[in-house]
């Protein structure tokens, strides 16, 4: 029997979850020395970031999320909120890309 169909879609299709986004080849090329950093130098030093999740990971998730300019721009703003003015704490990447920072709410913790 033909399974119902959503969407022009088979059910089956539709409960997998959604894929993951795809860095552009742009972000990809700039993903390289991330990766280097975070397989062959990261491990010799202390782990030290005032930030959850760290400077590298943080620029490979803006990178993969919104592509090569908006997530060098993110990566770079993040390591120049890196010093001791800045008070430490979790801070995601933005779901949607904003030329301002929007600082974490001070209700949410960085506890787990």
């Amino acid at each position: 029997m033909n399974e119902p169909q959503v969407d022009g879609r088979d059910m089956a299709e539709s409960r997998e979850a959604p894929e993951a986004p795809r860095p552009s080849p742009a972000a990809w090329v700039l993903l390289l020395p991330v990766r280097f950093y975070r397989k062959a130098i990261s491990p010799f030093l202390p782990p030290s970031c005032r930030f959850y999740p760290s400077c590298s990971a943080y620029a490979a998730e803006s990178l993969t999320r919104h592509g090569a300019a908006r997530g060098s721009y993110l990566a770079l703003r993040r390591l120049l909120r890196c010093g001791p003015w800045t008070p430490p704490g979790r801070d995601p990447v933005p779901e949607t890309f904003s030329f301002r920072h929007r600082p974490q709410r001070p209700d949410t913790s960085t506890e787990e």
